[in-house]
C-alpha cells in the first residue's frame, strides 16, 4: 500500500522537524518527505489542520491475556489501541498463568500475529509467579523476544533478589521496570495519604513509601550498574531522587502516567472506584511536581498503564475495587485538553514523550519519521471536541475516571507499518 499524506503539520523531534509538508509511505517505510510530493498510485489522507506525528508508543499496558482474557485481550486492546492513535504498546506481565517462562513469551508472540492490530511488545516477569522469591527464566525469555521485564503490580522487596535481577538483565541488555511502593507502608491502605483519605475515613497510602523504594532501587543500580526504568512515579520525593540519581549518572529512567499527570485524589471522591489505582492519585503539590519533571527531563515518557476491569470487579465498595482502568482510548484527548492547549506542554513534547523517547530507550526502531524507518504514523486534529463515553470504548474495560470529560484534540488516523488501521473514529480491520 502506497499513502501519501498531505500537507499536515510534521512534528518528529527525532530529526527536529516542525514544518507543513507532505509524507510518502511506501512498502511499510517513509519514502519522502517534502513539499508538493505527487504520487499517482498512493492513497491520499488530507492532514490539512492536523498533526502528523511518529506513532505514539505506549510502554506500559495489561493485555490480560492469557488467562484473564473476561478483562481485556490482545485482540481488543490492540483494536482500543488504534482507536486511541497508538501504533505499538507493550503488554505487562500480571497475566494468568504469569509472562515468566520463554514458552508464554513465545505463545503471546504467536497469539499477537494472529490478532493484534498494532504492534504488540511482551514483558517478561523478573521472578516466578510475581511473588519474589527466585527469578524467573529471565535469559529464555529475551531470547524469545520479550524487551524487558517487570513485576509490576508488585515491588520486589528481597534486595539480593532484585540485584540479581539487575545483574542478570544487564547481560542482556534489558531494562528492569520496577512497581515502587514500599508494601509494609501501603499494606491496608486505598488512596492517597493526605486530607482527602482523612475526609472520606479511607485508609492512606503514604507517597513516603515511594520515595523509600525508589531510593533503594537507584542505590542498587547505581551499584550494579545496570539499567532501571521506575513506573508509574507518583511521588514528589520519589522525582527528586530520580533527579539526583541522573546527576550521578545512575542508569535510571522513569515515566508518568496520563492520569498521574491530569488528576488528583479529589477524584476519588464520592467513593469513585474508577480513579482507584496504585500508586494513588496524589495530592496537586504531588501532580505539579509530575510536571515539572517532565520539563526538566526527569521524567523520561508517557504512558498509559492500561489497566482493564470487568465491571462487575470495579462496581463494589472502594477497598474492595481493583486497582486500574482504561487508558488507550482517552491518552490524546486528555494530554491535549489539559497539557497541551493549557499551555504545559507544547507538540514537541509531547511527541518526543510518547513516541521518540520510548523508542530510544527501548531501542525500538520505531519513533521517528526519517527516510527508511517503519511507517507507522499517527495523525490528530488538535482542535476536534469530543466527550468520553465508555459505552463506546473497544477495550473490555469500561472504567474510566474520565468519563464524560470534554476533550480537545482527538486521534483521526492510525498507520501501522504503511496499513491503516484506524481512520476517522473507524477501525479497519
Amino acid at each position: 500500500m502506497t499513502l501519501l499524506i498531505k500537507n499536515g503539520l510534521l512534528v518528529d523531534p527525532s530529526q527536529k522537524l516542525h514544518d507543513t509538508c507532505d509524507i510518502l509511505l511506501k512498502n511499510g517505510v517513509v519514502a519522502e518527505i517534502g513539499k508538493d510530493i505527487k504520487a499517482a498510485d498512493a492513497q491520499l489522507i488530507d492532514a490539512t489542520g492536523q498533526i502528523v506525528l511518529p506513532g505514539i508508543i505506549d510502554m506500559h499496558t495489561h493485555l490480560r491475556e492469557p488467562g484473564l482474557e473476561a478483562k481485556e485481550d490482545i485482540a481488543s486492546g490492540t483494536r482500543a489501541a488504534a482507536m486511541g492513535g497508538i501504533t505499538r504498546i507493550a503488554c505487562m506481565a500480571n497475566t494468568y498463568p504469569v509472562v515468566d517462562k520463554a514458552i508464554i513469551v513465545r505463545g503471546l508472540k504467536e497469539q499477537i500475529t494472529k490478532t493484534a492490530l498494532v504492534h504488540v511488545e511482551v514483558i517478561g516477569a523478573v521472578t516466578k509467579g510475581l511473588e519474589g522469591k527466585e527469578l524467573a527464566e529471565m535469559g529464555d525469555m529475551a531470547f524469545a523476544g520479550a524487551i524487558a521485564f517487570s513485576d509490576d503490580g508488585h515491588y520486589v522487596s528481597d534486595s539480593r533478589i532484585f540485584r540479581a535481577a539487575l545483574e542478570y538483565a544487564s547481560t542482556f541488555d534489558k531494562i528492569i521496570i520496577v512497581h515502587d511502593e514500599d508494601n509494609t507502608l501501603t499494606s491496608g491502605g486505598y488512596m492517597h495519604e493526605g486530607a482527602v483519605s482523612t475526609r472520606l475515613g479511607i485508609p492512606g497510602l503514604p507517597s513516603v513509601s515511594e520515595d523509600i523504594a525508589v531510593s533503594r532501587d537507584t542505590l542498587l543500580a547505581e551499584y550494579s550498574n545496570a539499567r532501571l526504568h521506575v513506573a508509574h512515579v507518583a511521588s514528589a520525593g520519589a522525582l527528586e531522587i530520580i533527579r539526583q540519581a541522573k546527576k550521578r549518572g545512575v542508569k535510571v529512567t522513569a515515566e508518568a502516567t496520563i492520569h498521574h499527570l491530569t488528576l488528583t485524589d479529589n477524584a476519588v471522591e464520592g467513593y469513585n472506584t474508577a480513579a482507584k489505582i496504585a500508586p494513588p492519585l496524589r495530592d496537586i503539590a504531588h501532580r505539579d511536581a509530575l510536571r515539572a519533571a517532565l520539563k526538566d527531563g526527569t521524567i523520561d515518557i508517557i504512558v498509559t498503564d492500561h489497566s482493564p476491569h470487568a465491571f462487575e470487579e470495579k462496581d463494589v465498595e472502594f477497598r474492595y475495587a481493583p486497582n486500574g482502568f482504561a487508558g488507550l482510548e482517552t491518552s490524546v484527548g486528555v494530554i491535549f485538553t489539559d497539557l497541551y492547549h493549557t499551555g504545559v506542554l507544547s507538540i514537541d513534547e509531547i511527541v518526543e514523550k510518547m513516541s521518540c523517547a520510548p523508542a530510544r530507550l527501548f531501542n525500538i526502531d520505531a519513533g521517528s519519521l526519517k527516510l527508511g524507518k517503519p511507517a507507522d504514523v499517527t495523525i490528530i486534529n488538535p482542535n476536534a471536541e469530543w466527550a468520553v463515553e465508555s459505552s463506546t470504548f473497544c477495550t473490555k474495560g469500561k472504567a474510566t475516571p474520565f468519563e464524560g470529560k470534554h476533550c480537545k484534540g482527538k486521534a483521526t488516523w492510525t498507520i501501522v507499518a504503511g496499513r491503516v488501521v484506524m481512520s476517522n473514529g473507524r477501525l479497519n480491520e
